[in-house]
């Protein structure tokens, strides 16, 4: 049954604060392999104009997708999440994520397609630091496969 359309546009409350902490930002260019000093070094760093390491651009995707789960836990939406496969990411950035940050993530149901019996959502994660600053917008698309036929 495809998913209730007068969810898009939906706003859920926003997430607790995350704090990034700097050896969270080590951890996870090293699990992706990336090695631009800026992301391990505070030198580095401060010497491309940052007050601490930055975070690489997909690091943010940790929270956001947790944050993502207010959508798919919504039991008025009724998402069958056994069925749910990441389907597409993309990030905007106003400025770097760095170690120290605390961010919040408000995320909103930007659309609610069917196609071939699948059931696609794509949700908007808006990233703000504690002082309220805007620092991305996520967008990550789910897509919940059509139950397969006996």
């Amino acid at each position: 049954m495809a998913l209730d359309q007068s969810f898009v546009g939906r706003t859920y409350p926003p997430t607790p604060a995350y704090e990034v902490g700097r050896e969270k930002i080590r951890e996870f260019a090293e699990a992706v392999g990336d090695t631009n000093p800026a992301y391990v070094d505070p030198e580095a760093a401060k010497a491309l104009g940052y007050p601490d390491v930055i975070a690489p651009p997909t690091f943010v995707f940790s929270i956001t997708f947790k944050a993502a789960g207010q959508v798919v836990q919504d039991p008025q939406l009724g998402l069958d999440y056994s069925r749910v496969v990441h389907g597409d990411q993309k990030f905007a950035y106003e400025r770097p994520v760095r170690a120290g940050d605390r961010l919040t993530v408000t995320s909103t149901i930007e659309s609610i397609k069917s196609l071939a019996g699948n059931d696609i959502v794509d949700v908007r994660g808006e990233v703000h630091d504690e002082s309220g600053e805007h620092v991305v917008t996520a967008w990550t698309k789910l897509v919940a496969r059509a139950a397969e036929e006996a």
